[in-house]
């Protein structure tokens, strides 16, 4: 069994290490309880089985897209996300994340969210414009700009979620 230093020191081994691979992914939950609706948009994600440490909006210098998440099921997993429930019935509900990564693989990306009472479209052009605003700030050009977003009618308890795991 391990002790606790043991396991402070394998969770900051772990978080100090350069993220090689992002994940994208958007999903809606419903439910009676909100917390269940959170649970079932990250599922919905591909997010769920995972202990989500929210963090800024980074990416490392030569991270690569990953289809799906490749870690261990319980493991600690950084993401940059959007995330909105409401229980205001017939209510629209959007989240977004845009990846945007340099042409210059040994410079940074930047990862923008959004989420509230809003379409899926304004979302989108919301993030995509955060995105190309961060970079320019950085004097960086845009190689590659990605968006998932998603939407939903409340009903019971509604969750939207979008975000960028760095793994």
């Amino acid at each position: 069994m391990q002790r606790p230093q043991q396991v402070m020191e394998a969770v900051s081994t772990a978080l100090a290490r350069l993220a090689r691979h992002y994940t994208t992914g958007a999903g809606v939950g419903v439910s009676m309880f909100e917390l269940v609706s959170f649970d079932r948009a990250l599922r919905e994600a591909g997010f769920a089985d995972y202990n989500l440490l929210r963090v800024s909006s980074i990416v490392p210098p030569g991270a690569i897209q990953q289809h799906a998440i490749e870690v261990p099921k319980g493991s600690f997993l950084p993401t940059a996300y959007g995330v909105f429930s409401s229980d205001k019935e017939g209510a629209r509900i959007a989240a977004a994340v845009s990846v945007a990564l340099p042409t210059d693989p040994n410079e940074v990306g930047v990862i923008m969210e959004t989420e509230g009472y809003m379409s899926q479209t304004e979302a989108h052009e919301l993030v995509t414009a955060m995105a190309e605003e961060a970079m320019d700030d950085r004097n960086l050009k845009i190689a590659r700009l990605e968006v998932v977003a998603v939407e939903a009618n409340v009903e019971r308890y509604t969750t939207v979620f979008a975000g960028v795991a760095l793994w």
